[in-house]
């Protein structure tokens, strides 16, 4: 099976599948087929918008049901949450609107933003805005990567699979690179870094009293 007959058939499922579990890379990718003429850039923006969506819907509701404290039970996204959280109380709409733009931090905002108490009315809405936007300008931002590309290399279609292989292979090394960042920050107590206080010795030397 050639490279154009996997894309055109399987591209538009692996699109949707990364979009729901992390998305950047995989939506760059379809954005550059679509530029190649293997996808439809008007299904590639809708398709990625759905599994943003949808799975950001189900973290919301993750951390509307379980409260705050499912989130801070938990060592690696209470340290996240803590990273979010001030950002949160002051930009509370920007932060609703573009958190898919913070590689590592687009799953465990939507738990916490629920965990808050947030209106799922509102959320639902800038969640629509928000993801349509992302899908748009980071698919597109893929497309316009194929423009450059080919501006550069005149027969492009010949060395399509390698430059495909090479954005592919960039975006499952950082995809490892959080994942092994992830498992390392479980690994490592909470207060890992802090020195038990230690009582203090004394250099006197005391003299028992009979």
């Amino acid at each position: 099976m050639s490279l154009q007959s996997l894309i055109e058939n399987y591209g538009y499922w692996a699109l949707l599948i990364g979009t729901f579990m992390e998305g950047e890379t995989i939506l760059v990718l379809a954005g550059l087929a679509a530029h190649q003429g293997y996808l439809e850039l008007k299904w590639v923006f809708p398709v990625a918008f759905i599994g943003t969506f949808i799975s950001d819907q189900l973290f919301f509701q993750l951390g509307h049901r379980k409260g705050r404290q499912f989130v801070m039970s938990r060592p690696k996204w209470k340290r996240r949450a803590e990273r979010i959280q001030p950002l949160l109380d002051k930009y509370q709409t920007f932060v609703v609107l573009g958190f898919r733009y913070f590689y590592g931090l687009r799953n465990i905002v939507p738990v916490l933003i629920g965990s808050t108490g947030f209106s799922p009315r509102r959320f639902f809405v800038l969640n629509f805005l928000g993801a349509w936007l992302w899908a748009v300008t980071v698919g597109y931002g893929g497309y316009l990567f194929g423009e450059a590309i080919e501006a550069v290399i005149k027969d492009v279609r010949k060395y399509e699979l390698w430059i495909i292989a090479a954005v592919a292979f960039i975006g499952i090394v950082i995809w490892l690179y959080h994942i092994l960042r992830s498992r390392k920050e479980l690994a490592t107590p909470a207060d890992a870094g802090s020195k038990p206080n230690l009582p203090q010795a004394s250099n006197r030397c005391e003299t028992p009293v009979p």
